[in-house]
């Protein structure tokens, strides 16, 4: 990926090298995440349930102010910053950011996706919220509640954070067998993937219903929501290849990635043997397809996880 040298968000609190403590009567509430293996994979969203799977996505974002025949219409082909305005630099979060490579490769990736979103969103009339993106080493605490390395990179709702404790790009290579610049782009643009999700309404209306699911309806829903943000993922790569700035292996990185951090290779890499009805983020062949599809048309119509089969 051909990142050196370009806009490097602002937008990134560094917390490394401070120490995070739970915090009495701290409520965690649902994080969305990428998962690191072995253990019991929470979700902000994802899943099968009812008559929200006709209305869902509509429904959202109509509720959230933006036209979604408006949005959906547009051709794979088009570039969504066309006609945008250009960006201007905001003052940085607290927190001092390093400036070694791995760091200055994460801005720039955010910034990226704040750039396509943006453009998406102002095309529309709308204007996209940026999130921002905290870097932590060993542990960490949200507003979703307290957090180690261990469980992965996370996307919280309740404070609209990305969480990446930069480590998780070596445990991607040597773990997972997924290396590559454009893998760890991947990881950014899935949780960034969530935000957007969290802004137009989709983990708001999931994390009301699963209150009355059953424990395989919110596992099957959260698959929904999980594979969308591989979907929206795939939309970023795909504008972020027409702006020429991917290299000869870069979409095989992402789709090998996704493929290694599917439910069922986790499972067998980790136990030996896979149980479906525990699934919550997706097999790897559902993260690969869902990906793809995003990265071949750039069209949020064909992220429609709920109306469509998985």
């Amino acid at each position: 990926m051909r990142w050196e040298g370009r806009r490097q968000s602002s937008n990134i609190q560094d917390m490394r090298g401070k120490r995070s403590r739970r915090t009495s009567g701290y409520s965690p509430r649902p994080r969305v995440r990428i998962p690191s293996g072995g253990r019991t994979m929470r979700a902000g969203g994802g899943g099968i349930g009812g008559i929200v799977l006709l209305v869902v996505l509509f429904f959202v974002l109509r509720s959230c102010g933006i036209d979604p025949l408006a949005i959906l219409a547009g051709s794979g082909g088009s570039n969504p910053f066309d006609q945008v305005a250009p960006r201007t630099q905001t003052s940085a979060p607290t927190g001092t950011t390093r400036t070694d490579q791995t760091t200055q490769f994460v801005a720039t990736v955010l910034a990226e996706t704040e750039d396509v979103w943006g453009g998406i969103f102002e095309a529309n009339g709308k204007r996209y919220p940026e999130p921002v993106l905290v870097l932590f080493e060993g542990q960490v605490s949200s507003a979703c509640g307290y957090a180690s390395a261990a469980s992965g990179p996370f996307y919280c709702p309740g404070d609209k954070k990305l969480y990446l404790d930069v480590s998780f790009f070596d445990e991607l290579a040597r773990r997972f067998k997924a290396a590559g610049d454009f893998a760890q782009a991947y990881v950014v643009a899935h949780e960034v993937g969530h935000h957007v999700q969290n802004v137009i309404g989709v983990l708001p209306e999931f994390n009301r219903m699963r209150r009355t699911m059953s424990a395989a309806e919110a596992n099957a829903m959260s698959v929904r929501v999980e594979l969308q943000a591989d979907c929206f993922a795939g939309i970023w790569g795909h504008f972020t290849a027409q702006k020429g700035l991917l290299e000869a292996g870069d979409l095989e990185e992402a789709l090998n990635a996704a493929t290694q951090i599917g439910d069922d290779a986790i499972q067998r890499r980790t136990q030996g043997y896979i149980v479906p009805e525990s699934f919550n983020h997706g097999t790897s062949a559902q993260r690969r397809d869902w990906f793809n599809r995003g990265f071949q048309s750039g069209r949020l119509q064909d992220c429609d996880t709920f109306n469509n089969p998985v």
